[in-house]
């Protein structure tokens, strides 16, 4: 089977995003070696990653490199938490201060405080 940009675009890769010690965040898919980008802010990030995973499967596909498809397991990548009415208030309004979602904010903040790479 002769796979197409689009094909590889569906797929659905892991993106990490973490602050960048240069300031604002990277963000990478950690399935497309090198394949990373970074911004001043978190929605700016996700976006342009989008872009850079369009650039590096299109040089991949044009060269004929192998590309790797995402590394499937068992983890759906959601999953339930009850917090208190105030928490989700404060974590809420926090997110509408730094115009990200609520569940960026809690995907950053989750990462970081478990020490997670990615």
């Amino acid at each position: 089977m002769n796979k197409t940009l689009d094909y590889y675009m569906g797929l659905p890769y892991s993106i990490t995003l973490h602050p960048s010690s240069e300031g604002g965040y990277a963000v990478a898919i950690p399935e497309l070696p090198g394949c990373i980008t970074q911004a001043d802010t978190a929605n700016e990030a996700l976006a342009m990653i989008e872009d850079a995973k369009k650039c590096w499967l299109e040089s991949c596909i044009e060269d004929g490199v192998e590309i790797p498809e995402p590394t499937r397991d068992d983890y759906s990548g959601k999953f339930n938490v009850r917090v208190p009415k105030s928490l989700h208030r404060h974590l809420s309004e926090l997110a509408k201060k730094e115009n990200i979602s609520l569940n960026q904010l809690i995907l950053y903040h989750l990462s970081r405080s478990a020490g997670f790479k990615g």
